[in-house]
């Protein structure tokens, strides 16, 4: 596998503007005290549940433990996140008291961002921070979906995962993907999957010669798009 940093992140330049993926799967601006995550869905798995599908009730909390934990490590002045924060419109009412106490106190702690998503067009209200459609800071907007065309663009929505054949045997995990022109960040959240970054609806978006950082136990590895595989059936 390609060399990664110690530390678990790894540099890159969007818009001429540079940045730090984490192997957490959140995005750094250091030079603005950014931290940006996308795609907590918090409530899934009770969103599950209520369906009759039971998945262990932990995912908003084991979520909110990493992202505590990250805010904790970067004390950054403002956190963004890229939309699906909340898996439904009624995952609010679905927060453990002790969770929502928890999301308080962080957004209490720095300028918190809540941009909206297609699950979550309208955030619950009580939990803090504020709600845009979208944010440009300087050169770069972070919004929920990508649009086509738009460069310095940062998102989510599409929990990019890439897949390759690896000394025998075959890895697929979550990633960042780029051209240098448009972002896309991984899923955050606990119980969220990954859409191939060869799928059309992400490969789509950037130019043919994109990168994946793939996030691997606790640190990023670069690799181009000829080296990564398509999942079966795709």
């Amino acid at each position: 596998m390609p060399p990664a940093t110690d530390d678990g992140q790894a540099a890159l330049t969007l818009a001429g503007v540079p940045l730090l993926a984490d192997a957490s799967g959140a995005l750094l601006w250091r030079d603005e005290g950014v931290l940006a995550v996308a795609d907590l869905h918090l409530e899934k798995g009770s969103a599950f549940a209520a369906r009759g599908r039971m998945l262990p009730p932990y995912d908003t909390r084991a979520t909110l433990d990493r992202l505590a934990a990250l805010v904790e490590r970067e004390r950054p002045r403002r956190v963004l996140c890229l939309g699906d924060s909340f898996h439904d419109r009624r995952a609010g009412e679905r927060l453990t008291g002790a969770d929502a106490d928890r999301l308080r106190a962080l957004t209490a702690a720095t300028d918190w961002v809540w941009i909206t998503g297609n699950h979550d067009p309208h955030p619950p209200d009580g939990l803090g921070g504020r709600i845009v459609a979208e944010i440009t800071l300087g050169p770069l907007v972070f919004r929920h979906e990508a649009q086509p065309g738009v460069a310095g663009e940062i998102s989510g929505h599409l929990h990019p995962a890439a897949a390759l054949a690896l000394a025998g045997r075959r890895l697929r995990e979550r990633c960042f993907v780029t051209d240098g022109a448009k972002l896309i960040l991984p899923a955050f959240g606990a119980f969220t999957g990954g859409l191939n970054a060869l799928h059309p609806a992400i490969a789509g978006l950037l130019a043919p010669r994109f990168e994946a950082l793939l996030m691997a136990r606790g640190r990023l590895h670069r690799f181009p798009r000829d080296r990564l595989s398509p999942d079966r059936g795709l």
